[in-house]
């Protein structure tokens, strides 16, 4: 995947306003659960580019640093071409200082090479070097925000729970409100109820009519007196002396 893509869903996804998303989200549960995929997939290829970025980088920091060398190691060839050069001259051999001075010369040449190439590397690192820094600096910026929107998830989900759980509270107080007539313990309290009147008729029922029995016992007794007296009328005495005996 190209840099410059990276770049931009870095940008894009840092920029992004998580709480105004998730205001005008018909389903903020789901749109947090797709800024999870979306940022955690951005995440790793972020990471990817950035893995083949330094790569490239390391190889080119070695390219420079071979370069450097090499300028190095001929600039030494050249100094030691041209001391020997110098000593074969004051011998009075000039044909080989000759040649060794060549030799240096071309050392130098190669030098001089080698630094070119390791000039000409020096602004590509530099370059790589600052993508590379963007690269990380986002990639953290996008786990920070990937922890924002877990943080938020887990806040929603706990506030869904703790509202099913008030539901459920409230749906199950509401069930057994005995003050409710259309509910199951309303309707047995009113069965009761009309029971305990039932067991009081009966009482009150029970007692009136023994009541009435032991006023028959009484309206009896009354009767046998007064047959008693009409006996003693019919013989002679007196009610009064009926009643004293």
């Amino acid at each position: 995947m190209a840099k410059q893509s990276i770049f931009g869903r870095i940008s894009t996804l840092l920029k992004a306003n998580i709480n105004a998303l998730l205001d005008s989200a018909e389903d903020p549960q789901k749109m947090l659960d797709q800024l999870v995929r979306d940022y955690t997939n951005s995440i790793a290829d972020a990471e990817s580019a950035i893995a083949e970025t330094i790569g490239n980088l390391r190889l080119l920091e070695r390219d420079h640093q071979e370069d450097v060398q090499a300028a190095a190691e001929w600039g030494n060839k050249a100094l030691a071409a041209s001391r020997k050069a110098d000593e074969l001259r004051t011998t009075g051999n000039t044909a080989d200082a000759d040649k060794f001075d060549n030799l240096a010369k071309i050392a130098l040449q190669r030098q001089i090479s080698e630094e070119n190439e390791a000039k000409a590397i020096a602004p590509t690192i530099a370059s790589q070097t600052e993508v590379v820094e963007k690269l990380k600096d986002g990639l953290n910026g996008m786990k920070q925000k990937l922890e924002q929107l877990k943080s938020k998830r887990s806040e929603l989900l706990a506030r869904a729970k703790t509202a099913e759980a008030q539901n459920k509270v409230h749906d199950a107080v509401k069930s057994i409100d005995v003050l409710d007539p259309t509910s199951e313990l309303g309707r047995f309290e009113d069965k009761v109820r009309r029971q305990e009147a039932l067991a009081t008729g009966k009482q009150e029922l029970a007692a009136s009519t023994l009541d009435a029995q032991f006023n028959q016992l009484e309206d009896v007794g009354e009767l046998t007196e007064v047959e008693a007296r009409l006996a003693a009328l019919k013989t002679g005495g007196t009610p009064q002396a009926a009643l004293g005996s």
